[in-house]
């Protein structure tokens, strides 16, 4: 097991559980994951696409800022980066901060955490 704490948190994260999850947190309800300048530019190269392209292709704008464009799936949606043959991230080496911060995401209870992530461990 690799156990992740973070400061602040009630609980912590056995980041094991990914393989046997299926991308719970890849899929389901239609959200956000926003995404910087360096973060755009890191996953165009990832791809190997021009900066243009991959947001063309990736990305929607809300206001000011980028998101991930989500895609229906099953009774939900999944992350356009998700790949449901792998239930994981085409992009994973990657991925933006805010898929790398998760399960630590302060708007989110213990209780809706245990029902989404197999891996977030009570303290």
């Amino acid at each position: 097991m690799r156990i992740i704490k973070r400061e602040g948190f009630s609980y912590a994260f056995d980041a094991d559980a990914c393989v046997l999850c299926k991308g719970k947190c890849c899929t389901g309800k239609s959200g956000y994951i926003w995404v910087k300048k360096e973060e755009i530019l890191a996953l165009a190269a990832f791809f190997g696409i021009k900066e243009d392209e991959f947001i063309l292709q990736y990305l929607s704008k809300i206001g000011f800022r980028y998101t991930l464009k989500e895609m229906p799936f099953k009774d939900g949606f999944a992350c356009v980066l998700f790949d449901a043959k792998s239930n994981g991230c085409k992009a994973y080496e990657a991925r933006p901060s805010q898929c790398r911060s998760f399960p630590f995401w302060e708007h989110y209870s213990l209780k809706e955490l245990e029902d989404e992530c197999i891996g977030v461990l009570p303290l």
